[in-house]
């Protein structure tokens, strides 16, 4: 066993499966006691198996790390509450907080329902806040603390049918940056990771809603045969790094992690300005001076991507 993470505490939620139970099996093999937070749902959030963070947890015990399961759910703050105490009565404290759990309910936005929009907001945004709220107390007090959140390119960048999934996963790129503002006097960190990798969320995206994508000239954010080849484990390394002391000065960033790929990713600023010495706008002033400068920017800019 190694030991960079040796004795810290890490809560890891979605680590029953894909991408967080990468994670837990990492930093326990880096020396870190972890609680596997799965409530065992599928992927559109129905069902319940308590079996899928137990056998996690038994098999981090049986290679001689330190596990105990959890399956509260996040979308409550009481949910939240429980997580951290478990860690807290398992452990004694908590050091680490890695948000893994998601949902995936993708629909065009014009079919898409009420329900599919909050459900999704709920697991992943909602879900991030009421684990985050709860470890900054106890973080803020012991003046130390890794926060290490999942975004996506989905709500970085847009990705057709994923109107909640995109918002939500911008919204915790967004917490992310302000918890990183609100911690970081405290010797607390926050960073945000947006993944690729081959799990059971990916192979549920509905083939209708690729073939709309494809219909309506829009690519997708990953080659289908790219992501076949893309290991969920491959995102554990980065976060484990993260997690511990190396990254002591890494605060309110946002990487892209896949295969043996990680990328820092810019953080938004002023590209183009336009700017009216007379004060209020005239529209047609505005018009002429947007077409000549931020539209022309945005041309470019699409060009360059494309």
């Amino acid at each position: 066993m190694n030991s960079s993470l040796k004795d810290k505490v890490a809560i890891i939620t979605g680590s029953g499966r894909g991408v967080g139970k990468g994670v837990a099996k990492l930093m326990a093999q880096e020396g870190a006691k972890v609680v596997i937070v799965d409530p065992g749902v599928n992927v559109d959030g129905s069902g319940h198996d308590q079996s899928i963070a137990e056998t996690v947890a038994a098999e981090i015990n049986a290679e001689g790390g330190a596990a105990v399961a959890c399956t509260e759910s996040v979308v409550t703050m009481e949910g939240g509450e429980k997580i951290v105490q478990t860690a807290i009565d398992s452990f004694g404290k908590l050091d680490i907080v890695v948000t893994c759990a998601g949902i995936l309910r993708d629909r065009m936005i014009f079919n898409m329902s009420e329900q599919e929009w909050d459900d999704v907001i709920a697991v992943h945004l909602k879900g991030t806040f009421t684990i985050v709220k709860h470890a900054s107390i106890l973080f803020r007090q012991q003046r130390s603390g890794r926060i290490i959140t999942f975004s996506s390119q989905s709500g970085l960048v847009g990705n057709s049918g994923q109107a909640n999934y995109g918002a939500a996963k911008s919204g915790i790129a967004g917490l992310t940056k302000v918890v990183a503002k609100d911690l970081g006097r405290y010797g607390v960190t926050a960073n945000s990771i947006a993944p690729r990798a081959t799990t059971r969320m990916i192979s549920a995206i509905p083939d209708a809603a690729n073939e709309i994508r494809a219909r309506g000239g829009v690519e997708g954010l990953s080659d289908p045969d790219e992501l076949n080849n893309l290991d969920p484990d491959d995102i554990a390394p980065f976060v484990a790094y993260l997690a511990s002391d190396y990254a002591h000065n890494v605060n309110g960033q946002t990487f892209l992690v896949y295969g043996k790929d990680i990328s820092l990713m810019s953080q938004p600023r002023p590209e183009a300005s336009i700017y009216n010495p007379e004060g209020l706008w005239e529209l047609s002033n505005l018009g002429l001076m947007a077409k000549n400068v931020l539209t022309k920017n945005i041309s470019s800019s699409l060009d360059s991507a494309s």
